[in-house]
């Protein structure tokens, strides 16, 4: 049986974000996302004026006169949601923690798409696949969905984006719109979200903490990593200690902003604490005019 405090989070989230789909993404996710892939039909004979790259030429040598494959668009689309349950999204220096935040952003999304009818599936990871939900409709597994990344508390340490990637493309055989919702404390996956992003439309939502970019002086504080347990001491009344952490912060993102534009990987970059609405409003509205 849940916690009653998350069956309250459960239902605050779902009265909030369902009101926000409603009112601000009416319309935008389908003409975002509709269309992003085609589903083969049937195969007819070639008229004058068709695209001959869609020639099929099998068919073609059978019959001795040209056919062509004809495509339609998808009238559904399956949403994968990976989510990132790692120890350091138990953090949150402002009014919530980065996994509630993910869990939030997820439930938009997922209430999102079963809005246009489509499928939602969610696989949540830590240093390995640790749960995965196959993609169904309906607004209860919405709610299914919300519970696991909420109430879902990781058995392994540490993170492996590269984990929750692989097995994606392991278990979604055709392309599906997928948002990758983590912190990116991590390392060495580039070469799965190389290989995810050509697969699918893939789309990073990055999770953030104030705390973690720059420091308040309040001298001398115990400084503790979630994932491994190791602690040191930090002195935040050194000018030249918190002007060190955020150099090194900006180094990071700056590093993680170059490799999703190398990838051609979108990014939206959301904070605790902060309205995140407009952000994702932004991101369909950039998505929207760049097909257009």
């Amino acid at each position: 049986m849940l916690p009653a405090e998350t069956l309250k989070k459960i239902r605050r989230i779902q009265i909030r974000t369902s009101h926000m789909v409603s009112d601000l993404f009416a319309g935008q996710y389908h003409s975002v996302f509709k269309g992003q892939g085609m589903e083969f039909q049937e195969v007819r004979e070639y008229l004058p004026g068709d695209d001959i790259r869609a020639i099929d030429w099998n068919v073609t040598a059978r019959m001795g006169h040209p056919f062509i494959k004809k495509f339609v668009e998808e009238r559904e689309l399956t949403v994968m949601l990976v989510v990132d349950i790692s120890r350091s999204n138990d953090f949150g220096s402002a009014s919530q923690m980065k996994r509630d935040l993910a869990a939030e952003v997820a439930a938009v999304l997922a209430f999102a798409a079963i809005q246009n009818n489509d499928r939602v599936g969610l696989i949540l990871f830590s240093g390995e696949t640790e749960h995965y939900l196959p993609p169904r409709k309906g607004a209860r597994h919405v709610l299914r969905v919300i519970r696991d990344v909420l109430h879902h508390r990781p058995q392994k340490s540490g993170t492996s984006i590269s984990a929750g990637l692989d097995f994606l493309n392991s278990v979604a055989n055709r392309k599906t719109v997928t948002f990758l919702i983590s912190d990116f404390i991590d390392h060495d996956y580039e070469r799965a979200l190389a290989v995810s992003a050509k697969r699918h439309d893939l789309i990073a939502i990055q999770i953030r903490d104030q705390r973690e970019q720059t420091l308040v002086p309040a001298g001398i504080i115990e400084w503790e990593d979630a994932e491994t347990g190791r602690r040191i001491l930090i002195d935040t009344s050194s000018a030249s200690t918190r002007a060190a952490l955020e150099d090194s912060s900006a180094r990071r993102q700056s590093l993680l902003l170059d490799t999703f534009k190398k990838r051609g990987v979108d990014v939206i970059e959301l904070r605790t604490g902060q309205p995140y609405a407009m952000e994702l409003v932004r991101f369909f509205k950039k998505r929207e005019k760049r097909r257009g």
